[in-house]
């Protein structure tokens, strides 16, 4: 069995209520049952965090047992010196997540912290990047 981690930064919780033309109409609710849903049909568990508040999501990194960690730090991504160290301190694969793409937006997000110190990233996919990060994840987290 996999254990894989899935962290939402900042205003994830408000998905499919802000920002339509962006980030589209589904809500994070359910792009998390539906990935509990594909971890279970191959055995494997997921566990879903969510925090607007930088030291919460660096606690989480830290403190989890995991194989693996998807993670869209949203607004952190660009800004987070704190949640590039938890990553980089943590052996076990790590996708990061956009559900934009974040290099055809406004130049200030073109520079991700964060994906220096993770094994890929997904973005501009929508919610489809979730469950790529997810297979990813429990293939690699399998070869081990």
């Amino acid at each position: 069995m996999v254990r894989i981690l899935v962290i939402n930064g900042p205003n994830l919780d408000i998905l499919g209520k802000r920002e339509s033309e962006i980030y589209g109409n589904v809500t994070m609710d359910e792009i998390n049952n539906e990935l509990k849903k594909a971890a279970a049909l191959k055995g494997n568990e997921i566990e879903f965090f969510q925090s607007n508040h930088e030291g919460d999501i660096v606690e989480k990194i830290t403190s989890t047992e995991t194989d693996g960690i998807i993670i869209n730090p949203a607004a952190y991504t660009h800004t987070s010196v704190a949640i590039r160290d938890a990553l980089s301190s943590r052996e076990v694969p790590v996708v990061e997540v956009h559900l934009s793409n974040i290099y055809a937006r406004e130049e200030f997000r073109h520079k991700s912290l964060i994906a220096p110190v993770v094994t890929g990233q997904v973005s501009g996919l929508g919610k489809r990047g979730y469950f790529l990060a997810l297979d990813a994840l429990m293939e690699l987290a399998d070869e081990k």
